[in-house]
């Protein structure tokens, strides 16, 4: 939306719905603007609609399976064969949740497990207890949203606290919640099911007792890998194998020009929100990312002396 309101001719390229994390989240409470919050669905809705209008080229079911740089230009090829170049490239491709390692839960994925927790899967569980494993903003959310249709919502926290990765604002709301039941230092390690998902088994690691948790689905929020598998270690990365941009980049530095703050190791090649290095896991954060970006494009330009196209 950005590139196109300043003038560029833009194309977005989505390897599902549009919104990504985001467009998965139940409520969105703390981004600017929306003080009743709203759904991720209906952010990314909103912000669709809004590309479009300024005359973005929108490609749903677009997934990138490789990257190459050719003679200043920038080539993302898709699954399908299709070709798309540019002179700049913004990658937003974001991370995917990591699947729990419990025996079986595979077979259970968007059946009684998920890695959502939206109006679709609440209403699946409505009235009955649930799980919400993770202890990071995503986690509380999804455990907020549940809270208005389940009880109890379990809140499985493997650390000591929620502190040292969830914001205060939802901290204290789970503490005054008196339907959520928090379990610190503890983890999933069984699921109980026969026809549906029933239970989910436990282990308090302060004690080293196990318990079996009766459940009628189980929400998994514990963190995320990179998207970057198709640029096929073409950029620098972290040892996590999120992108390395700006002065991250020093002892990576190959070009003639230090890189520009969100510029990858390759000129013209920018990264944005949480495929990044080192970002704030927040929408507001990944939007004011895409917005710079946007704008370090023409910096590029002018100190390159590239042509936009």
């Amino acid at each position: 939306m950005y590139g196109a309101s300043e003038g560029l001719r833009t194309v977005l390229l989505d390897a599902a719905s549009f919104g990504g994390q985001a467009g998965t989240s139940s409520r969105i409470e703390n981004y600017l603007g929306f003080p009743a919050g709203l759904s991720g669905a209906e952010l990314a809705t909103r912000g669709a609609v809004q590309a479009e209008k300024f005359g973005v080229r929108l490609h749903r079911n677009a997934r990138a399976a490789a990257f190459g740089t050719r003679a200043g230009r920038h080539c993302v090829t898709l699954e399908d064969g299709r070709v798309f170049k540019a002179r700049d490239v913004i990658i937003a491709t974001g991370a995917e949740y990591r699947r729990l390692n419990v025996p079986g839960i595979g077979a259970w994925e968007g059946n009684g497990v998920h890695y959502a927790a939206t109006v679709a899967e609440a209403q699946h569980v409505e009235g009955r207890p649930v799980a919400v494993v993770g202890g990071a903003n995503s986690a509380g959310q999804a455990a907020m949203f549940l809270s208005r249709t389940s009880e109890p919502v379990h809140l499985l926290v493997r650390g000591d606290d929620l502190e040292r990765s969830m914001s205060r604002y939802l901290i204290d709301a789970i503490r005054a919640n008196p339907k959520i039941d928090v379990r610190v230092r503890t983890e999933a390690v069984g699921l109980v099911a026969d026809s549906a998902v029933t239970g989910i088994e436990v282990v308090d690691w302060a004690t080293g007792g196990r318990s079996l948790l009766e459940v009628g689905a189980v929400f998994v929020f514990i963190g995320a890998t990179p998207c970057t598998s198709w640029l096929q270690g073409q950029l620098a990365t972290d040892r996590d194998g999120f992108l390395l941009t700006g002065h991250d980049l020093d002892e990576h530095r190959t070009g003639e020009r230090a890189p520009l703050p969100f510029e990858t190791s390759e000129p013209g090649v920018f990264c944005v929100g949480d495929v990044r290095s080192g970002s704030v896991k927040r929408v507001a954060t990944a939007v004011g990312e895409g917005s710079a970006a946007v704008r370090l494009v023409f910096e590029r330009r002018r100190i390159d002396g590239a042509e936009l196209l």
